[in-house]
C-alpha cells in the first residue's frame, strides 16, 4: 500500500499525512509542483523530526508519476468526493496506490480518468468534506485491514 499526494497546497496536511506513513510503514508519493518547498531541508525546517522514517518519493508532474506507475504495474485508487462507490465495499489489493487531490480543488478530469478506481467516504447529506488527512487515514486503515498489513509488532 501507497499514498500519492496531488499537487498539495497545506503542508500540515502533508506533514501529518508523511508522519502517518511513517509510522504505519507507507510510501509516500508527492506528485508536484506542491504550494510549499518539498525539499528535505524545508521538511526538517518544519520540525518533522520522523522524516527519516518515511519513504518520500517525488514526482515532478502527474505524466512522471504515471510513468513510474504503470512500470510498476500498480493499481490508482482515488479518493473523491466525486465517486460513486464507497470505500468501504471496496476490495483493496496490495500494492494499491491511494490518491489524495489538492485540499482547494481535488483532481483534474484527466487524473479522475487515469485512476482505475474512485472512491468516496459516506458522509452526511449537506457536508462538503472531511480533512484530506483524516479521510486518507479511515481509507488507508480499512486498505492495511483487509490486507492484512496492520501487525507491526
Amino acid at each position: 500500500m501507497e499514498i500519492a499526494l496531488y499537487e498539495p497546497d497545506i503542508p500540515q496536511n502533508a506533514g501529518t499525512i508523511m508522519r502517518m506513513g511513517a509510522c504505519l510503514g507507507v510510501p509516500v508519493h508527492i506528485i508536484e509542483p506542491a504550494g510549499f518547498p518539498v525539499s528535505d531541508r524545508a521538511f526538517r525546517r518544519a520540525g518533522l523530526d520522523y522524516l527519516d522514517a518515511v519513504r518520500i518519493e517525488r514526482h515532478v508532474s502527474f505524466a512522471t508519476f504515471e510513468t513510474w506507475r504503470k512500470a510498476q504495474n500498480r493499481r490508482l485508487v482515488l479518493l473523491t468526493t466525486k465517486a460513486r462507490d464507497a470505500y468501504p465495499a471496496f476490495a483493496f489489493r496490495e500494492g494499491d496506490i491511494l490518491l489524495c487531490g489538492r485540499e482547494s480543488a481535488g483532481v483534474p478530469d484527466h487524473v479522475h480518468t487515469a485512476a482505475d478506481a474512485a472512491l468516496r467516504i459516506p458522509m452526511q447529506r449537506g457536508q462538503r468534506s472531511l480533512n484530506i488527512a483524516v479521510a486518507l487515514a479511515m481509507v488507508l486503515g480499512e486498505a492495511l485491514r483487509q490486507t492484512g498489513k496492520l501487525n507491526h509488532e
